[in-house]
């Protein structure tokens, strides 16, 4: 399972980076593949320890800021070996087929 998802202090100044430091720092120590971009988190696992890593990172953005907005997108593709890695190996390799052509 792949889950992307974003986590936003509400009530807070317009920097945010210190609340969400705390978040990456909790999925980082989760030891769970995972890579994080300027708007999202991207973790792979199974469904519970990746819901838990989850949790745990919205808890810590909600030690400091009194209200937080997750948003969740989940890919669940059985099949899929290393998904973070493997979905864009596959696209990249559609790609060079296409250039091939």
């Amino acid at each position: 399972m792949l889950v992307a998802f974003s986590l936003t202090p509400l009530g807070v100044q317009t920097a945010v980076a210190d609340y969400i430091a705390d978040a990456v720092r909790v999925i980082r120590d989760s030891g769970l593949p995972n890579r994080s971009d300027s708007m999202y988190t991207m973790i792979e696992g199974e469904w519970d320890e990746v819901m838990d890593v989850i949790k745990h990172a919205t808890e810590a953005v909600a030690a400091k800021a009194p209200r937080v907005q997750l948003i969740v997108k989940a890919d669940i593709w059985p099949d899929m070996p290393n998904p973070l890695d493997g979905k864009i190996a596959l696209l990249e390799q559609h790609i060079a087929e296409a250039t091939q052509d």
